[in-house]
C-alpha cells in the first residue's frame, strides 16, 4: 500500500520538522520520504489546512467486550477510536469476566494481529475488581498488561494498595487507581452542591476524591514505587498531586477530556449523558484542570470512553448508568478548550502516556514506520451517520463541532473517516 499526504503541518514538538509543511510519502507502512513536494500518481490524502502528530494513544477506554458487547464490542470500539484520531488504546479490565487471567490479556493481544487500532489491556489489581485479593500480577505483566488498576472501581483496601505498590516495584509496573471513596458517594449522581441541592439529587463530595489521594499519597511515600491517579475532577485533588510532585514522589495523573468542558450546572436539564463518574464539578474546578494542563500537573488527557445502549441511559436520571461515549470527540473537545492552542497539547495523548507505559513513542521521520494521525480544525457535525459507536451516549450527538479528524496511518494500514451528516 503506497499513498502520500500533501502538504500537512507536521505536529511534534520533538522532532526538526514540528511546525514545518511537507508532503509525506508512505509505502508498506514505512515513511519513504518527506519533502516539500513529492510528484506522486497513486492516492492522495489532503484537506485544507492539513495536520499530521504522532498516532493519539488513549489510556481510559471500556469496549465492554467481553460481557456486554451489545453496548461496544472491540470491532465497534476500534472504529470508534480510529475515528477519533486514536492509534492505540489502554482497555479497562471491568469486562464480563474480569480481566485478570492471561487468557484474557492473550484475546486482546490476538485481536491486534488484524488490527489498525491496536489495544494494550490493563489487568486488574484484585480478583473480579473486588479489592479484597491481588491478581497474580507477574504472570499477568509477562503475558503482556501495560498497566494495573481496577478500572471503574477504586482500590478500597488500604492493604491491598499498600501491597500492590509494594509488589510492582518487581517489574517497574504501573499502580493506576481512580480516587474514589465509595462510602462518602454512596447513592450519590452528580457533584455535591448547589446545583445537586436545586435538582433535588444526592451528591458526590470532591472530599470522597481528595480523601483518596491523600491516603494514597502517605502510602507511596511509605512503600515507593509508581502511582497514577486516573479522572481527577477537582482543584483540591490537583493542588494534593502537584504538591507530591514538588515533594518528589513518582506520582502521575490524568482527567477525562469532557472535564475541561462540562460543569454540575450543565446537568440541569437532567440529561442522563452527562452522568459520568467522577462527576463534572463547578466551573472553578474546571478552570484548576485546565491550568492543571497548562502547568503540566496533568500529564495525560484521556477520554473516558465509557458507551452504553439505551436502555441503559434512558432511564430517570438515579436510575442511569454513569458513563458516556466520548472517543470520537475528544479532539473537537480539546479544540473548543484551548483554540489554535490544542496542538500544544497533543503529547498529553502521544509521548506522555508512552511514556508511562513503557511503549515506544513513533517519530515522523524518514524511514519510520507510520504511526500517524491527520487531522485539521474544520467544523463538523457529530450526527447519527458519523457516530460509529454501538452507544449514542454522548453529550456531544447531533451537535456542530470544530476539531475534525481526517484518519489515521498505523499497522501498514489507512483508514479515513467519511462524514455524510
Amino acid at each position: 500500500m503506497e499513498f502520500l499526504i500533501r502538504s500537512a503541518q507536521i505536529i511534534d514538538q520533538s522532532s526538526p520538522l514540528h511546525l514545518s509543511k511537507k508532503d509525506i510519502l508512505i509505502s508498506n507502512g514505512i515513511i519513504a520520504k518527506i519533502d516539500d513536494q513529492i510528484d506522486f500518481d497513486g492516492e492522495v490524502v489532503s484537506a485544507n489546512n492539513l495536520m499530521v502528530s504522532v498516532g493519539w494513544f488513549d489510556m481510559r477506554a471500556l469496549y465492554q467486550d467481553p460481557g456486554n458487547e451489545h453496548k461496544e464490542d472491540l470491532e465497534s470500539g476500534c472504529a470508534v477510536a480510529a475515528a477519533g484520531g486514536f492509534t492505540d488504546v489502554v482497555l479497562l479490565p471491568n469486562t464480563q469476566p474480569v480481566n485478570s487471567t492471561k487468557n484474557a490479556i492473550s484475546y486482546y493481544l490476538k485481536w491486534n494481529k488484524g488490527s489498525t487500532v491496536q489495544l494494550h489491556p490493563m489487568a486488574a489489581v484484585t480478583l473480579g475488581c473486588e479489592g479484597k485479593e491481588l491478581t497474580e500480577m507477574i504472570d499477568l505483566h509477562t503475558a503482556g498488561a501495560v498497566a494495573f488498576g481496577d478500572g471503574l472501581k477504586p482500590i478500597w483496601h488500604t492493604d491491598i494498595m499498600l501491597k500492590g505498590l509494594q509488589y510492582l516495584q518487581k517489574f517497574d509496573g504501573l499502580l493506576i487507581n481512580k480516587p474514589e471513596d465509595e462510602m462518602l458517594t454512596a447513592f450519590g449522581h452528580m457533584n455535591e452542591g448547589k446545583a445537586s441541592t436545586l435538582m433535588g439529587l444526592k451528591g458526590m463530595p470532591t472530599l470522597a476524591e481528595s480523601v483518596m489521594i491523600e491516603r494514597d499519597l502517605k502510602l507511596l511515600e511509605y512503600a515507593g514505587g509508581k502511582l497514577h491517579f486516573s479522572m481527577v475532577s477537582s482543584k483540591e485533588s490537583i493542588e494534593l498531586i502537584r504538591a507530591a510532585k514538588e515533594r518528589g514522589l513518582k506520582v502521575t495523573c490524568d482527567t477525562g477530556i469532557n472535564y475541561l468542558r462540562f460543569v454540575d450546572e450543565d446537568l440541569s436539564d437532567y440529561d442522563t449523558n452527562l452522568k459520568v463518574n467522577p462527576p463534572y464539578r463547578t466551573e472553578s474546578d474546571r478552570a484548576a484542570l485546565i491550568a492543571a494542563v497548562e502547568d503540566g500537573t496533568i500529564d495525560c488527557l484521556v477520554s473516558d470512553h465509557i458507551p452504553h445502549d439505551e436502555e441503559s441511559k434512558k432511564l430517570e436520571f438515579d436510575l442511569a448508568d454513569f458513563g458516556s461515549s466520548n472517543q470520537q470527540t475528544f479532539y473537537s473537545v480539546l479544540f473548543e478548550v484551548f483554540g489554535e492552542k490544542a496542538i500544544d497539547y497533543l503529547p498529553l495523548v502521544t509521548s506522555h502516556p508512552r511514556n508511562l507505559l513503557k511503549q515506544e513513542t513513533p517519530a515522523i521521520q524518514e524511514g519510520a514506520e507510520a504511526c500517524i494521525t491527520i487531522f485539521n480544525h474544520e467544523e463538523w457535525t457529530f450526527g447519527p451517520k458519523a457516530n460509529l459507536s454501538k452507544s449514542v451516549a454522548s453529550p456531544l450527538l447531533g451537535k456542530k463541532l470544530s476539531g475534525k479528524v481526517i484518519g489515521i496511518v498505523n499497522q501498514g494500514q489507512l483508514i479515513l473517516n467519511r462524514y455524510e451528516d
